[in-house]
């Protein structure tokens, strides 16, 4: 099962008055991660600043039109942090750099109020996360 489109995912977090049911859902999403090849398991791919090991694997189309598309496949060694990887990629995977770089991941953090949720430790996960991401859309953009 894919990870769901952001809008759905956002659309189901609006249903769940609790903290204790949106937390399962970010454990269901984490679920819906393709796996990670065991050799994906690797330095290259761990993003550094997570206090859980999370793992970023990055794919990208040079030849897309109008630019680099970049695809992402994660994964983590704890629930909670790989839905929180989940939903990082539904609103970066398959979006091209530009898209990528001109988007702010933590306005979508704080429609669903994670951000007040979160650990510090979680936090500066996510934000590793996500600029371990732009850091590769940037890439992507100076190699086209």
């Amino acid at each position: 099962m894919p990870v769901p489109a952001l809008s759905e995912i956002i659309e189901n977090f609006a249903l769940l008055d609790e903290w204790d049911d949106r937390y399962r859902y970010l454990i269901e999403l984490g679920r819906t991660l393709d796996p990670l090849s065991p050799d994906a398991h690797n330095e290259d791919n761990r993003v550094r600043g997570c206090a859980s090991q999370v793992w970023i694997e990055t794919h990208v189309d040079g030849a897309a039109s109008p630019g680099p598309v970049l695809k992402f496949l994660g994964d983590s060694d704890a629930h909670i942090v790989r839905g929180l990887v989940a939903l990082t990629l539904s609103l970066y995977s398959g979006q091209t750099a530009k898209t990528i770089l001109s988007t702010n991941a933590f306005d979508t953090f704080e429609e669903l109020d994670l951000a007040s949720h979160l650990t510090p430790q979680r936090s500066n996960g996510v934000r590793a996360m996500i600029e371990r991401i732009r850091a590769d859309a940037s890439k992507a953009l100076e190699q086209a």
